[in-house]
């Protein structure tokens, strides 16, 4: 998980590359338990949601690179991440799409 989450900000303007299901899954994991940490220490001071703010914002690009990279694994072009914008069943859609195996390089 740790390596996945190094790989998620050192590639973070890597748009070209591939990402496999565990370097995806791992890094959002990782993400989503930083932000959840946070969020239980907003209550105790404000300085974490300040902290929260820039992590969240910092982390835009570099998780809009694994989602192409993790689409573009799974054998679709990048242009599928816009499938999100249809309510609803985009969502479900694109998550289908994360979770499918790794195609072979042509």
């Amino acid at each position: 998980m740790v390596d996945a989450y190094k790989r998620l900000w050192t590639r973070a303007f890597d748009f070209q590359g591939r990402s496999t299901r565990g370097d995806y899954w791992w890094a959002t994991l990782a993400s989503t338990i930083i932000v959840l940490l946070l969020i239980s220490l907003m209550a105790y001071t404000e300085i974490f949601v300040s902290i929260y703010t820039l992590y969240v914002f910092a982390g835009l690009i570099p998780n809009l690179s694994l989602s192409i990279r993790r689409v573009r694994d799974a054998g679709k072009g990048w242009q599928w991440i816009f499938i999100n914008l249809i309510p609803l069943i985009g969502g479900i859609w694109f998550l289908v799409i994360l979770c499918q195996p790794s195609m072979p390089i042509a």
